[in-house]
């Protein structure tokens, strides 16, 4: 009888420490990824106010590139910080720093292929993307500069990887929010007071991941950090794994910005620029809702990773419980949020209070979001599945809501029905791919033995 008492009372105590440990990750994770999505946000609402529509619509015609941008980084970051939890719960240090080693060489050398098409092409890129007579020198201007600071974007996206999975989320978090801030303050100063334009608005993006580095220095500065650069041979095997791990979370910003690539060339023949401009409202609140289910999904991979590499099985899977349930909550918040206030969320970014794109922002709103706990379940099962190193499911979610689906569908249902069938895309194609997550989910189960 006491022992039972004392194993109850010390499980208690372990889901106690299990739960407080996923409270501080995911707060701080969430906290985080919000502030990375205020960067185009930010760039949404002061260049609606001080460029109108047009600039509007140039924003949202680059936003995909920025999604590559960022994806890569999220890739690398995500992959190698995946491999780094596995390796420092199985105390292999030496792994460790050559894991780190890997994808900081690598980082340095995809930004440099980033930067090449801005520096050499951008107006073609502008071209490629769609945009006519009316904005295409600001597409160009934005694109430029924004793949000319792509180094930046994604050594940003590892470091906060690696900063938040060794034991520092508040510094990941702080990094990000006061970069996000930043954002803000450039945004308004370089577009309003300094009258810079568009280039103003990227300028103050390109330059706030440089501020969130600094702000992550101390944790080298104080020698807080368990990961060092060492001197070592690429090695492919670890490029490799860690960017099949990395590659649901790069497909999950490639196919976002694909997909606004598809949905810009619908809604421009369906509604015109006023169109793309009503959507490129939803895609970036999109951005906020995606930051928060990305936050969550990411904040609880330090700690199944962890639990993983230990081979503690069951708090590996508590811990996707606690995920799931906090999932749930914010998905219902979400969508009531945007229920209540649908009208003055609009009139934010619709700063010439343009009639028609107040009412096909406002369809748009309350039909897309409905997709909120589909897209949130899909995304912390994929996660899930990356964490644990299982990588193939993880990838067949991925492309399966991100390429697969999701463009056949937004050509179909745009033909059947019209700006309706473009808004349901995302709700339906996300309940059909979750339905094959909960699927894998049970196989994956009985095949690792999660209790």
């Amino acid at each position: 009888m006491k022992n039972d008492l004392r194993f109850q009372e010390e499980n208690t105590m372990e889901q106690s420490s299990c739960f407080r440990e996923f409270a501080r990750y995911t707060v701080f994770s969430v906290l985080g990824t919000l502030g990375v999505s205020c960067y185009i946000l930010a760039d949404t609402f002061f260049v609606s106010k001080g460029l109108g529509t047009n600039g509007l619509a140039a924003l949202n015609l680059a936003i995909p590139i920025y999604n590559f941008i960022h994806g890569t980084g999220l890739m690398l970051g995500m992959g190698g910080a995946t491999k780094f939890s596995v390796c420092k719960g199985q105390n292999r240090q030496g792994e460790v720093n050559r894991i780190y080693t890997n994808i900081l060489e690598l980082a340095l050398l995809l930004s440099v292929l980033f930067m090449l098409p801005g520096v050499l092409f951008p107006h073609r890129l502008a071209n490629l993307l769609g945009a006519d007579e009316a904005v295409f020198e600001m597409t160009a201007t934005y694109l430029r500069w924004l793949l000319i600071f792509s180094p930046a974007f994604i050594l940003n996206d590892v470091y906060v990887c690696f900063v938040r999975n060794d034991d520092s989320p508040q510094l990941a978090m702080a990094a990000m929010m006061i970069g996000s801030f930043a954002n803000i303050f450039f945004d308004y100063l370089f577009i309003f007071p300094m009258q810079m334009g568009i280039f103003g608005a990227v300028f103050a993006t390109g330059f706030s991941p440089l501020i969130s580095m600094a702000v992550m220095s101390p944790h080298w500065l104080k020698k807080k950090n368990t990961f060092h650069w060492v001197r070592t041979k690429p090695c492919f095997t670890i490029a490799k794994q860690s960017l099949s791990l990395g590659f649901p979370s790069l497909v999950a910003q490639v196919s976002s910005g694909l997909v606004m690539i598809v949905f810009n060339i619908i809604i421009l023949d369906l509604k015109g620029n006023t169109g793309i401009a009503a959507y490129g409202i939803i895609a970036n609140l999109s951005l906020v809702v995606t930051a928060v289910y990305s936050g969550l999904a990411q904040g609880m991979q330090p700690l199944v990773s962890h639990f993983y590499g230990m081979g503690n099985k069951p708090q590996t899977r508590m811990v996707l419980r606690y995920a799931m349930v906090t999932m749930l909550v914010l998905s219902g918040m979400i969508y009531g949020l945007i229920g209540l206030f649908t009208q003055p969320i609009i009139g934010i970014f619709n700063s010439e209070n343009n009639r028609q794109l107040q009412e096909i922002a406002a369809v748009g709103l309350r039909l897309y979001f409905v997709s909120s706990p589909f897209i949130g379940y899909n995304t912390v099962l994929a996660m899930f599945f990356t964490s644990v190193e299982r990588a193939m499911p993880a990838h067949v979610l991925s492309l399966l809501r991100g390429f697969i689906f999701i463009i056949p569908a937004a050509f179909g249902f745009s033909v059947l029905w019209g700006m309706t069938g473009v808004w349901m895309v995302y709700p339906l194609v996300e309940a059909v791919v979750m339905l094959f997550g909960l699927w894998a989910d049970k196989r994956y189960r009985s095949l690792l033995l999660f209790t």
